[in-house]
């Protein structure tokens, strides 16, 4: 055997072929992989399908969004933000809906009314300026922010959440319509599941859920 045959066995000895190696470690990787998109989906991120018409045309019906589920751990739903939670009982008229996405309104200890002589909501004396998220009729007007009045003081720790498509929306505003019952017609903060922050299907309606600018004007309660 010559030197340099003696150098090559010798390298192959320290180095083994690595395609063995690999196909040991597949097993492994694929369990890390899985238990990482697991962990991301459980505390992190998820998808959301939307099933109903109650937030078009900001979400249609087959709409996917994606939802921040880490966020809530760190501080409370902002005025504004869209948000998925877990439904009250008494909100579902399916028991196997118990997830619904709803825009929050207001926060606990808001004043909520509706409406003022220009067909507002008024958060804390602030009119909101819906129409940059309403729902819009084929003829292009908007429906009304609520069918019914209502003034209402926002429990602490709790929110006043409505769909962007009123007259679609079982919402703190129809429940509360209905028997008038605050409590009932809030959701806890601690229902909340996430902030849905992006639509990212179909892809040609993707777009990023901020915060409609109206609401930086609602003052403290």
């Amino acid at each position: 055997m010559t030197e340099t045959h003696e150098r090559r066995d010798a390298a192959q000895a320290e180095h083994p072929r690595r395609g063995g190696s690999f196909w040991r470690e597949l097993p492994v990787l694929i369990v890390v992989a899985v238990l990482v998109a697991v962990a991301v989906r459980v505390f992190v991120l998820q998808t959301f399908w939307i099933p109903s018409g109650s937030m078009e045309h900001t979400l249609d019906i087959n709409d996917r969004v994606l939802v921040n589920k880490l966020i809530y751990d760190f501080r409370d739903p902002h005025r504004g933000e869209i948000v998925v939670f877990r439904s009250p009982v008494s909100w579902r008229t399916n028991p196997n809906e118990k997830d619904f996405i709803k825009r929050v309104i207001a926060v606990g200890g808001d004043h909520v009314v509706c409406c003022d002589r220009n067909d507002r909501i008024m958060v804390n004396g602030h009119a909101l300026d819906e129409k940059s998220y309403l729902y819009r009729n084929p003829d292009g007007t908007y429906v009304a922010p609520s069918a019914e009045p209502f003034d209402v003081r926002v429990p602490k720790g709790r929110l006043w959440v409505m769909g962007d498509h009123r007259n679609e929306s079982g919402d703190s505003r129809e429940h509360f319509v209905q028997d008038r019952d605050v409590d009932n017609a809030t959701i806890p903060v601690d229902s909340v599941i996430g902030d849905a922050f992006a639509l990212y299907w179909p892809l040609d309606r993707a777009t990023w859920l901020g915060v409609p600018r109206t609401f930086d004007g609602v003052p403290d309660p």
